[in-house]
């Protein structure tokens, strides 16, 4: 085999790796560590339960991985909302209306919703699961509250209650598991930053 066939295949095994990660946030998000089947994962992955095993020996360990995937990549993106452009109130709009536009972006929020609350989940997804504490989230947020509070962006008083108020109701948003219509839709970002806007937002 020619290195560069090597490096191909790596490649190829990679992406159906990342493809089966994919397919499982999805299937964890939605029905949680006891309700997903891998043969669920499989089907939405398109994929047959061989190749899903080929990559993964258990569900457990598939679990245990997509946490630790999701770990990295949700500190990643809080971090990235001071790399966005504007003002702190735009940069939290922003940040907010990806998670609730974009296709896929509540995924991650459901899974750590979901194992949270669920009693079988593994000890290790457990201590990964302590990445997730509000307080982080809050300590990762307050000086772009701050800020915004100098500015006007934001209300004045106290700004971790501020934040935590404003990630309570996200949350909420995020994990509500009830039937979408037209008379009944997901707030939108504008909405929810009426939450914590200020006088000169």
């Amino acid at each position: 085999m020619t290195p560069q066939s090597e490096e191909q295949l790596m490649k190829r095994q990679e992406a159906r790796r990342q493809q089966i990660l994919d397919a499982a946030l999805k299937v964890f998000a939605v029905r949680g560590l006891h309700g997903a089947k891998m043969s669920l994962i499989a089907e939405e992955a398109k994929l047959s339960a061989g190749q899903l095993y080929r990559f993964f020996e258990s569900k457990e360990e598939l679990f245990i991985t997509l946490i630790r995937q999701v770990a990295k990549e949700t500190a990643r993106e809080i971090g990235n909302i001071y790399n966005l452009p504007g003002s702190p109130y735009r940069k939290l709009r922003a940040f907010t209306a990806t998670i609730l536009e974009e296709d896929g972006a509540q995924y991650p929020f459901k899974l750590i919703q979901q194992a949270n609350t669920d009693e079988q989940v593994p000890d290790e997804a457990k201590q990964l699961l302590g990445q997730f504490s509000a307080k982080r989230f809050v300590e990762e947020l307050l000086p772009l509250f701050e800020e915004g509070q100098r500015v006007g962006d934001f209300a004045q008083g106290d700004a971790r209650e501020l934040i935590s108020a404003f990630l309570t109701i996200l949350s909420a948003v995020i994990t509500l598991n009830m039937p979408l219509d037209d008379d009944h839709r997901l707030p939108s970002a504008d909405l929810l930053m009426r939450i914590v806007a200020g006088p000169g937002a």
